[in-house]
């Protein structure tokens, strides 16, 4: 009888746990590699986001193993953007058509409920407070040290899902096997919380996600099964306007009065909650190749992004699901497994990481402003005329399995269809006239063409 195929995943975060499932219903006997502890026992730790936007492209990987209901459950829909302006004037924005959702979830939850489905399988160990080093990726051999002991392990296979830190493409770095980069954008950001109101309830619109649009930096705030929000303020990091020139809590409160008035009515504790939560940099992490022999990365360890698209745990999870495909297809050999995943995966990458740029300057810079506001009319026209034919970015990114560098592109088509329209005289009066309609689908068949 043959022995099952013995697999290391380093890392159990998000990416990693969710992968170790799909490896343990492959039949592989999967060793787990934490460097924290067990953040079900000690409660989350991590100092990062508590929740984030999980899509399609996320929630088809968690139907493939069986966990999108219990997640599901934990899960707030979010159908609309809800933008505040400066003057208190809200609008409203749907996020996809009738029903279509994007869902605020619980970073440590989902995770701790990933570890846990894993841990069912027998087939699986997790060994927490391990730190990992790479010894040989051709050979598949690795070295683990723990508080009390220390050991080596060679496998079939390992899977680097470390993070954005990741100290196994560090060592591969550093064995010159792979290039790296880390892009530091401006921009930093901070969490803060508005509470929950009276028996639960939700001081703002319960099923949305909040933008307070401001030129060059934004306030935006997702919803919590407990009623409350979490705040995400992305904000310079330097400058006279910046995280710097408001380290005083009084001198921030001043700043939020005016700037977000109605969001800092709802926060009565907004200085303490100012000085106890630290800010933090944004980063985007490139590498190139993300192999090596019998070892792969992937998720944020090889293509960590900014937040701003709400794709990151998406985009890793669509690896997983992607990976598993693959195997499917191609066999579990990594020698030819491995280069095949990377070079299908690597343009998906670089794509959503320019996507999540490019989002930043939407969600800060154009949500509030009529033109960007009139584009969306309109192409909610569009979609609904010819849905197959005229497809929104938005909806492609986050309501479809399209690759995300073939969005990108059709994104940039679409865009050129706008730069011409948006200049028409008389185009905010009469765009919904079926002349009207007709001359802009003239336009997108000129540039749209390459699309199909």
């Amino acid at each position: 009888m043959n022995q099952p195929k013995h697999a290391a995943v380093v890392g159990s975060g998000l990416v990693g746990s969710l992968w170790t499932t799909f490896l343990a219903r492959r039949g592989y006997r999967v060793d787990v590699y934490e460097r924290r502890g067990d953040s079900r026992r000690a409660g989350y730790q991590g100092g990062r986001s508590i929740n984030l936007a999980l899509s399609d492209r996320g929630w088809r990987a968690l139907e493939a193993v069986g966990v999108a209901e219990a997640v599901r459950r934990e899960a707030i829909p979010m159908y609309r953007r809800v933008m505040h302006a400066i003057d208190g004037t809200i609008t409203t924005q749907p996020y996809g058509e009738q029903g279509q959702a994007i869902w605020s979830v619980s970073r440590g939850g989902i995770n701790m409920a990933l570890m846990t489905e894993a841990e069912k399988h027998p087939n699986v160990s997790i060994h927490f407070e391990h730190n990992t080093d790479l010894v040989d990726a051709d050979q598949g051999r690795i070295q683990w040290t723990a508080p009390d002991s220390s050991g080596q392990g060679q496998f079939d296979a390992i899977f680097s899902t470390d993070g954005a830190n990741s100290g196994i493409r560090q060592a591969l770095q550093h064995q010159g096997a792979m290039d790296w980069s880390e892009q530091v954008i401006e921009h930093g950001y901070k969490e803060l919380i508005i509470p929950a109101g009276p028996n639960g309830s939700s001081l703002i619109e319960r099923e949305a996600l909040h933008i307070w649009p401001r030129a060059s930096y934004m306030l935006i705030g997702l919803p919590n099964p407990d009623g409350s929000f979490t705040m995400t303020l992305f904000f310079p990091n330097e400058g006279p306007v910046s995280f710097a020139s408001l380290a005083d809590p009084a001198a921030a409160a001043v700043f939020f009065a005016e700037h977000f008035a109605d969001a800092y009515a709802m926060m009565p504790d907004f200085e303490a909650q100012w000085a106890h939560y630290p800010s933090s940099k944004l980063s985007i992490v490139r590498s190139w190749p993300w192999s090596k022999g019998k070892v792969v990365l992937f998720g944020d360890a090889t293509h960590a992004i900014v937040p701003f698209y709400g794709q990151g745990m998406n985009s890793g999870f669509e690896d997983c699901f992607e990976l598993n495909r693959m195997m499917d297809a191609l066999g579990e050999d990594p020698a030819t497994l491995f280069p095949a995943f990377e070079a299908e995966r690597k343009p998906n990458a670089d794509a959503i990481a320019e996507l999540a740029l490019l989002n930043f300057i939407e969600m800060r810079d154009l949500t509030g402003q009529v033109e960007f506001l009139l584009r969306k009319k309109i192409e909610s026209v569009l979609h609904r005329e010819q849905p197959e034919r005229w497809i929104p970015l938005y909806t492609q990114v986050t309501f479809s399995q399209i690759p995300y560098s073939l969005a990108l592109e059709r994104g940039r088509q679409m865009d050129r269809v706008f730069a011409e329209v948006m200049q028409w005289p008389g185009i905010a009066e009469n765009w919904d006239r079926p002349e009207t309609l007709a001359k802009i689908w003239e336009v997108a068949d000129k540039y749209l063409e390459t699309s199909n």
